[in-house]
């Protein structure tokens, strides 16, 4: 089932840090595509690096909305379906889905720029100004309308709104995956976890759910701290400008863990610098992960990698679809997954700067597009 050719609002970043709110025309799905109606779209720190990327550019990579159109040979979807995007589209036959790392897939990555690109040839199927436009991870959610792979697409309950379901294709499934798919966070555990923004409460929050018993929250911000206690933080730790060699907070974390360090440690603060923190976090023997995708240079001591710790950096916390989205979907339901305390602030498309400053400044935990 196919429709004409629809046009709306989408932001377009022109890859040297500007952006324009502005219309873009998407055709009707070829085979194997579906045409979304974009409802509610999150903001990340990934979508703030993305202006810098090869542009022009339709912005966003979380989103959730209704199916409009379906294109041949696709399956399982009815139109007005209300759905999830995934950035992370499996094909389920390569190397790596075949072995159950959906996330690593190769018909994704096999692009030059990774991040970026569309099913057809030369950004076909989008437009802008007259001319093919590419999307971002495939998708291109800060718009009203996103044509994309049916891989991209899992449908949601009835009930959930879009405007919180939008969170769980990107921050959600990061945060809550690298605690239970990566880690193995089990019953009893200890957790330390660096930084309380979208993806660090949700590592929280999987950490809960898991199990751990000890569950340390670090981050400057005082109000983060508080709901990372209300999402299942047992401690609160206030990082300090003072302590520049983190040496008090090292000791904390210490005395909070019988003498030794997490079991897991994870950094989710984006801030480079601090990407091998968690490796003096952790115990001998346990896990330390960097889940923020930090960029750019770092430095770190060979010994900080004795005594067999484990230093990870899961990609979107190992999640496969078909497995962990109905995970979420009824851990949401039974109250252990909580999603409306972490959307503090929602904004139409014009408002992508404010929702930007917000972000970067401490000011929102998460914040969310209204395509319209």
């Amino acid at each position: 089932m196919s429709s004409g050719v629809a046009s709306g609002p989408a932001v377009i970043a022109d890859g040297e840090g500007r952006f324009v709110v502005d219309t873009i025309e998407v055709d009707p799905p070829g085979p194997g595509e579906v045409r979304i109606t974009v409802a509610a779209a999150g903001v990340c720190h990934t979508d703030h690096a993305s202006l810098q990327w090869p542009g022009p550019l339709v912005m966003g990579h979380e989103g959730a909305g209704h199916v409009e159109a379906i294109g041949d040979g696709v399956e399982g979807l009815v139109v007005g379906q209300p759905v999830l995007l995934n950035w992370a589209i499996p094909c389920g036959d390569c190397f790596q889905c075949a072995r159950g790392a959906d996330a690593l897939c190769e018909r994704t990555h096999e692009l030059d720029v990774p991040r970026l690109g569309n099913s057809r040839a030369h950004a076909g199927g989008t437009r802008w100004r007259g001319r093919p436009v590419e999307r971002s991870f495939h998708l291109g959610t800060f718009a009203r309308h996103a044509l994309v792979r049916a891989e991209a697409v899992t449908p949601l309950p009835s009930g959930l709104p879009l405007d919180l379901a939008c969170i769980l294709g990107c921050a959600v499934m990061t945060g809550v995956g690298s605690a239970i798919n990566t880690a193995n966070v089990l019953p009893g555990d200890s957790v330390a976890v660096l930084g309380c923004g979208g993806v660090g409460l949700n590592v929280i929050q999987g950490a809960r759910i898991a199990g751990a018993c000890t569950i340390i929250a670090i981050d400057r911000v005082p109000a983060r701290l508080d709901l990372a206690r209300q999402l299942g933080a047992t401690h609160l730790l206030q990082a300090d400008d003072d302590d520049p060699d983190h040496a008090l907070l090292l000791a904390e974390i210490r005395e909070l863990t019988g003498g030794r360090g997490a079991d897991h440690a994870f950094e989710a603060t984006g801030v480079p610098a601090l990407a091998f923190l968690p490796l003096q976090m952790a115990r001998n023997g346990g896990n330390s992960l960097q889940v923020s995708g930090a960029h750019g240079p770092a430095t770190m001591q060979l010994p900080q990698l004795f005594w067999n710790k484990r230093y990870i950096a899961p990609l979107y916390g190992g999640c496969v679809p078909a497995r962990d989205f109905p995970r979420l979907y009824d851990w949401h339901a039974q109250g252990l997954l909580e999603l409306a305390p972490l959307v503090s602030h929602r904004y139409p498309l014009e408002a992508l700067d404010r929702a930007f400053a917000d972000m970067l400044y401490g000011r929102s935990t998460k914040g969310v597009l209204l395509p319209a």
